[in-house]
């Protein structure tokens, strides 16, 4: 197979320096291999995605000297598939529909347990209230969630491949874990036809992606996606989780950081070598 790696933004806000680090890394890792590097917009959000962000993502990944193949991937051309796999998914019975909104969830999360963690990978650990609902039961409105410890019930010993440094090694799952400390997670949001955790399994199988280089926030979320690559038959990738770029106060950057944006360094007259130099890598010659 061939070595391929990705960088997969939202058309949601500009790129900054996070980001740039994230897909120069990605590129790299995969021209060392003699292998692929794809580019993938995730706009299944399509109440904050914007064509003119998404055309400032080419702009941006371009100057820095980045190429890619085509044609790119946009998740919002994919919602057949994000369908077809959660049917399969719902055809082992381990999704269910929720009408719970976020104060439902608040309240039905009661007051704190000492031990128990209230946040995990995919934000509050959801307390359970819609789990005994059917699928024929769902409506429009509902998200759709995993039933993780019926989930767990389908499968045999989990675990990835961690290719970073600091995290690096044979990461096995923990299904206690999985069920207290991640829960049940969202598979479909409201109005958009998938989730992130759905989209990002089937679309890195899809494009045979075989080395995932992200940051290490996303770390956690690794699980998820070991789980769901299980249930639904898919390979796991080697993941490469990279330390976060911050800013000189140690806070981690943000789309909302305007002043870290590529395109403000551009205008500021900063070279690609410069982004290079900021961000500790060495510059191809």
């Amino acid at each position: 197979m061939t070595f391929t790696t990705r960088f997969a933004p939202s058309p949601t806000g500009p790129l900054h320096l996070g980001h740039a680090y994230s897909a120069l890394l990605a590129a790299d890792l995969a021209a060392r291999h003699d292998g692929r590097f794809l580019l993938r917009i995730e706009d299944i959000d399509q109440s904050r995605a914007r064509i003119a962000w998404e055309q400032q993502i080419y702009e941006d990944l371009s100057w820095l000297g980045l190429s890619w193949s085509h044609p790119v991937m946009r998740q919002s051309d994919r919602l057949p598939r994000y369908r077809a796999a959660l049917a399969q998914l719902s055809a082992l019975g381990v999704t269910y529909p929720c009408r719970c909104n976020r104060a439902d969830i608040e309240a039905a999360a009661g007051a704190p347990q000492e031990g128990v963690p209230q946040f995990g990978p995919d934000g509050r650990i959801y307390p359970g209230s819609c789990r005994d609902r059917s699928m024929s039961d769902a409506s429009p409105d509902d998200v759709i969630r995993l039933n993780m410890k019926a989930a767990l019930k389908h499968l045999p010993k989990l675990d990835f491949t961690e290719i970073s440094e600091e995290l690096g090694g044979q990461i096995s799952l923990n299904p206690e874990h999985l069920v207290t400390a991640v829960g049940d997670i969202i598979l479909v949001r409201r109005n958009m036809g998938s989730s992130y955790h759905l989209s990002v399994v089937v679309d890195d199988a899809d494009q045979a992606i075989t080395d995932v280089v992200r940051g290490a926030d996303l770390f956690e979320s690794t699980q998820i996606h070991v789980v769901l690559q299980a249930l639904l038959n898919l390979p796991v990738p080697r993941y490469h989780h990279h330390r976060l770029i911050r800013d000189d106060a140690g806070k981690r950057l943000a789309k909302r950081d305007d002043a870290r944006a590529i395109a403000k360094y551009r205008e500021d007259g900063a070279s690609p070598q410069d982004i290079h130099a900021r961000l500790g890598l060495t510059p191809k010659p």
